[in-house]
């Protein structure tokens, strides 16, 4: 992944431009191999390597559920997040960003570049393997009737529960 290092780069610098609350980030294969980072203050390689660990269990939770292909984690620590998204068929992008980020914004600016990041990445490898880069699947469309919500159930545990996220 040497020739596309320079611009993954760039687009990291880009992205902490436009996500001022950003920390850090990192693009890596989905083996957990650095390919580019932008990461002060934080090892790149041990965070690449437990990206790809916590991507393993994200993955097999998305496939038990019925989800589908992963498309992002999301973990929030008491001092920040941790994103984490797909960036083409090999290769992931995750950020480091400080509590106070607005978590929208975060998403936009992360899913765009995973998706920059994936396009450079799949273009190296097709070119390496000397086949014509494939084009992504476009989305399917929507037809036929639209989706109704069913009413929920009551809950059945005890109202004054709480998590650690209550205040």
């Amino acid at each position: 992944m040497a020739a596309a290092e320079p611009e993954i780069l760039d687009e990291l610098r880009r992205l902490r431009a436009r996500v001022p609350q950003l920390t850090g980030a990192l693009a890596a294969s989905v083996d957990g191999l650095v390919l580019a980072h932008d990461t002060p203050g934080v090892e790149p390689e041990s965070v690449a390597a437990l990206t790809a660990t916590a991507l393993g269990v994200a993955v097999r939770m998305s496939d038990m559920t019925g989800q589908g292909d992963l498309r992002e984690l999301l973990v929030r620590g008491v001092h920040g997040y941790v994103a984490t998204y797909a960036a083409g068929h090999t290769a992931v992008l995750t950020l480091l960003a400080q509590d106070r980020v607005n978590v929208g914004r975060l998403h936009l600016e992360g899913r765009r570049a995973g998706a920059r990041i994936g396009e450079l990445v799949d273009a190296e490898a097709a070119d390496a393997s000397g086949k014509a880069p494939a084009k992504a699947a476009k989305p399917a469309t929507r037809t036929g009737t639209a989706r109704t919500r069913t009413t929920r159930a009551p809950r059945t545990t005890a109202t004054n529960a709480r998590t650690t996220t209550d205040s």
